[in-house]
């Protein structure tokens, strides 16, 4: 059956949003924004598009989860041998894209990419279910697999060895941090009029914010 993708359509119903009543830096103002996502949506609201680009200048995009910020960047944790684990050792550099549809917003960061400390990455590793903690040494991430019962096995074998012990950081685990150097704030409006306001960090680390056309 055909779809008519064209047909679909959605109306932007958004708030006011002047750039005269922003902050003069965008930590603050993510903050604010992000807070209001997870307070409609507790579960997805710190889900994110994270998109890196390979030593052959492919890009690529998969949705990770956002697990703190503040003033020095945005974390998130995964394998440091994974596909975009490879690419960020390749080309430092990545980009974050925030959607949350029930505000009409999104929010766009870029960045440059550094390895969290080991002892940020164990705090970390420790607050997590056990279950995701096994889940790190069973899942040799991005790897082809012969099939599901190659996970169900890893997975037996590594709940015997650690049974009745504390299971500790695979060494391969840890935790990334986007030091943003931008963000843009879009706010979603009537007629495809969208607020967007971009915030540039130049001048020794300045922020410098500016109205964007639609």
């Amino acid at each position: 059956m055909k779809r008519e993708i064209a047909d679909i359509r959605r109306d932007y119903e958004g708030g006011q949003f002047d750039e005269a009543h922003t902050p003069d830096e965008p930590i603050s103002l993510f903050d604010e924004w992000f807070t209001l996502a997870i307070e409609n949506d507790a579960q997805d609201g710190n889900a994110m598009t994270l998109s890196t680009v390979d030593n052959q200048g492919r890009p690529h995009a998969r949705v990770v989860l956002l697990k703190d910020f503040d003033e020095s960047g945005m974390v998130f944790f995964t394998n440091y041998h994974s596909h975009k684990g490879n690419e960020l050792n390749a080309v430092p550099f990545a980009a974050l894209t925030f959607w949350w549809p029930s505000l009409s917003r999104q929010v766009r960061i870029e960045g440059r990419v550094e390895q969290v400390s080991a002892d940020e990455s164990d705090e970390y590793f420790d607050s997590r279910p056990r279950g995701s903690q096994l889940g790190a040494w069973v899942a040799t991430q991005s790897v082809v697999i012969p099939g599901r019962n190659w996970i169900e096995e890893r997975q037996h074998r590594f709940e015997q060895a650690y049974e009745g012990q504390e299971i500790p950081r695979p060494i391969h685990w840890g935790g990334y941090r986007v030091i943003p150097d931008m963000l843009e704030f879009w706010q979603g409006q009537p007629s495809r009029l969208h607020d967007r306001i971009r915030y540039e960090r130049r001048d020794g680390g300045r922020w410098h914010r500016f109205r964007l056309a639609p």
